[in-house]
């Protein structure tokens, strides 16, 4: 009998982007390394250090521990209250200029479709989840710091969501979801990100590096041009 059909219900997409220089036109990071430079909780021989660390990144040889111990230290003993209004300084005055128009219309098209949306970033997470409620996304997965009775201790915790790092916690955080997805899109600018691109349905290849837009050209992968009309000081 017709009564007995149970209807058929259509899963949900999740679509994955990554933060820096995919969803923003900058690297959120280096950003609040210079933040904290010009508030005069750093030195300059840190941003001098980051930037270098940062070209390691661009050739894919990063050591990720050691460049969070460093840009980690300036908050090292402070309590998550008391740096929180400074955090919604520094994504208003630094991140929200940078959003891509695209990366905003982008979410906006998923969410439209009824898809998770989803930040997976190798940034840190006190930076990353107000960047995330900014662009009214679902979650964000991203290094996770240490805190002791509110205080950041300067170190991290956990698996840090870099490289194949950001599959293993993507893995993790689907298997504590309440629902399936139909299909997984990613969106990333980085090679670094090439495990967690090979990992979902579809991978989009957002203003790539030289060497992931190689890789997108050769397994044809779709290609993304976002622009900013502004000048962003990286």
């Amino acid at each position: 009998m017709l009564s007995n059909i149970q209807p058929i219900t259509k899963l949900p997409n999740l679509a994955i982007f990554d933060l820096d220089e995919t969803l923003i036109a900058a690297d959120s990071a280096s950003l609040w390394v210079k933040f904290l430079v010009d508030k005069g909780l750093a030195s300059e021989h840190l941003l001098e250090q980051e930037q270098a660390l940062m070209q390691d990144y661009a050739k894919g040889k990063m050591d990720m521990q050691s460049y969070m111990t460093a840009t980690l230290a300036p908050i090292s003993g402070k309590s998550e209250l008391d740096l929180a209004p400074m955090i919604r300084e520094f994504v208003e005055q630094r991140i929200q200029p940078a959003i891509f128009p695209d990366a905003s219309e982008r979410i906006t098209w998923h969410k439209k479709r009824g898809d998770t949306v989803i930040i997976i970033s190798a940034t840190s997470e006190h930076l990353v989840k107000p960047i995330a409620e900014l662009l009214q996304v679902d979650d964000a997965l991203a290094i996770r710091l240490e805190t002791i009775n509110g205080i950041y201790t300067g170190s991290t915790t956990g698996t840090l969501s870099y490289r194949e790092g950001k599959v293993t916690r993507l893995k993790a955080w689907l298997q504590d979801q309440s629902t399936q997805f139909h299909s997984l899109y990613c969106y990333t600018d980085s090679m670094n990100d090439l495990p967690l691109l090979q990992a979902v349905d579809f991978p989009f290849a957002v203003n790539p590096d030289p060497a992931l837009a190689l890789h997108a050209q050769i397994q044809e992968w779709t290609i993304m041009n976002w622009r900013h009309e502004n000048d962003i000081q990286r």
